[in-house]
């Protein structure tokens, strides 16, 4: 994809875009324009001695150091090396490459203070495929992404290492990569690199490209499950939704509509006289379209948050004011990621619940945990356990980050929004989610087998062949761990996203 930053917003379907494949990014005229502009006011601040925070100033608490002309440069680098202290597993190239993207978006705007060399450097490794290594745990989301933002900042003047073609390589290597030299820092930027939200906004975004893809195929699970157990599509009925009014509610209902129209199983039992189903199957629009609802939420503040300027002192060219402030406190991140929780747990604690009713014989109609023989055979019932503990876990991963705060750095950043791991957590959460979807999918697609020779609508039996082509019909037991893999795979690949994307916010935007 090539990305050409001007004057409109970046939408998430290019941040999509950015966090599924490499891109050629660049500057526009009038976004260069704003950038010399916005740098030539901080090198006119600096030759005349006008004292300015982050640009001549020490940082935070010391804030009241004054620090000479000549050790600008210096101070600066200083900075990036003393602040790259993060700790953990490497952060994820798509990741990576999200975070790059952001950084130059927000150093485009022109509130930085910061040269065209340097944002030309940053684009100049997107492009070349060139992703710093950033540990994942070590920001609190206040003053921004701090030490993530640090390590990816190192590599421009040659401190740290950073992956190049799949391999790990010193910045040093990794610049020659890319056709650069190591870059020395004018004043404040080495600020502007380091503080911003955009790591926390990096992973907020890949969970919720994650999200959709989870609710897709929850989507595809549900009404496999709902037709497996012979159950009703009658709550799904236009009319219940409109009566209530919620846009997640009415599009989930349609998307099941359209999963189960013209399925034969469907038709065997219209005239049946059971009355109403088990709330995981009946309350699907209601729960899975609330969860809808948050997710588009979720993305409208991380669209605005990915086309924010949050570094900070702020530059105002047009006149000539230097304004500090705080927009480098990510807590409308951190809410945005404890919002989306709550729905990635809801999503799987309903997968778990139509899993433990397939099982059921007297719940489903299906023979005992999915086999024939049972008894003898154990069929499905263990993978039902590991749903349950799966479900159980994002229960406590769900808890919200954002209440919780630690003063730091000398206690001059004393409320923290802790939004980096609100939104590391969720990508915990949507793998033990995925896996429950998944288990789902392999449990559905054995019910509906049972109803053989009658089909399941055309969607849905596009669903079972996708299953089968990489599980085999479970009638001896045998361990069902790897197949539960291959169906995580197809999840995470957006195999089943193609019934629902009309509905998905980054996907339909």
């Amino acid at each position: 994809m090539k990305l050409l930053i001007e004057n409109q917003l970046v939408t998430l379907a290019e941040l999509r875009s950015v966090w599924q494949g490499p891109v050629q990014i660049g500057l526009g005229k009038q976004a260069r324009r704003r950038v010399a502009e916005s740098n030539e006011l901080i090198t006119e601040i600096v030759r005349s001695g006008r004292e300015i925070y982050g640009v001549n100033t020490g940082f935070g608490k010391l804030a009241n150091v004054r620090i000479a002309s000549d050790e600008l440069a210096h101070l600066q680098e200083n900075l990036v090396r003393s602040h790259s202290a993060g700790v953990g597993e490497p952060l994820d190239d798509a990741i990576v490459r999200l975070i790059m993207v952001m950084k130059v978006v927000a150093l485009a705007e022109g509130f930085s203070g910061v040269r065209l060399e340097l944002i030309g450097a940053l684009c100049a490794l997107i492009n070349r495929g060139v992703y710093p290594i950033i540990p994942s745990k070590g920001s609190v989301g206040a003053s921004g992404d701090l030490a993530p933002l640090a390590h990816m900042a190192g590599v421009l003047i040659g401190v740290g290492e950073a992956r190049v073609d799949d391999k790990v390589v010193p910045a040093s290597t990794a610049l020659e990569a890319a056709g650069l030299k190591p870059l020395k820092l004018a004043p404040k930027e080495g600020l502007a690199l380091i503080n911003g939200t955009q790591a926390s906004t990096a992973l907020a975004l890949g969970a919720v490209f994650r999200t959709e893809n989870t609710m897709a195929a929850a989507l595809v699970a549900g009404a496999m499950s709902v037709d497996a157990m012979k159950g009703s599509d009658t709550p799904f009925d236009r009319r219940i939704q409109s009566v209530r009014g919620h846009g997640g509610q009415i599009a989930v209902a349609t998307v099941l509509r359209e999963l189960i129209r013209g399925s034969e199983i469907r038709a065997s039992h219209m005239a049946c006289d059971h009355v109403q189903d088990p709330y995981s199957l009946r309350c699907q629009p209601q729960v899975v379209g609330a969860c809808l609802d948050v997710l588009r939420h979720t993305c409208a503040v991380l669209e605005t948050e990915a086309n924010a300027v949050t570094d900070n002192p702020l530059v105002y060219a047009d006149s000539g004011t230097v304004l500090s402030g705080g927009n480098f406190h990510a807590e409308p991140v951190a809410f945005a990621a404890d919002h989306l929780a709550l729905a990635i747990a809801e999503l799987g604690a309903m997968a778990e619940r139509r899993l433990a009713l397939l099982i059921d014989p007297e719940m489903s109609g299906l023979p005992a945990v999915l086999v024939e023989d049972s008894g003898l055979k154990s069929g499905f019932m263990i993978l039902q356990v590991t749903a349950a503990a799966l479900a159980s876990e994002n229960k406590s991963l769900a808890h919200p980050a954002s209440v919780d705060s630690l003063p730091t750095s000398l206690n001059q950043e004393d409320h923290v929004s802790m939004s980096t791991f609100a939104a590391r957590r969720l990508h915990e959460m949507l793998d033990n989610v995925a896996n429950i979807v998944a288990i789902e999918l392999l449990a559905a697609t054995q019910g509906i087998e049972f109803h053989r020779p009658q089909r399941s609508s055309p969607p849905l039996e596009g669903a079972v062949k996708a299953i089968r082509d990489v599980s085999p019909r479970y009638t001896e037991d045998r361990s069902l761990a790897a197949d539960v893999g291959r169906v995580v795979e197809l999840i995470e690949r957006g195999v089943f996203c193609e019934h629902a994307a009309s509905v998905l916010p980054a996907q339909s935007s």
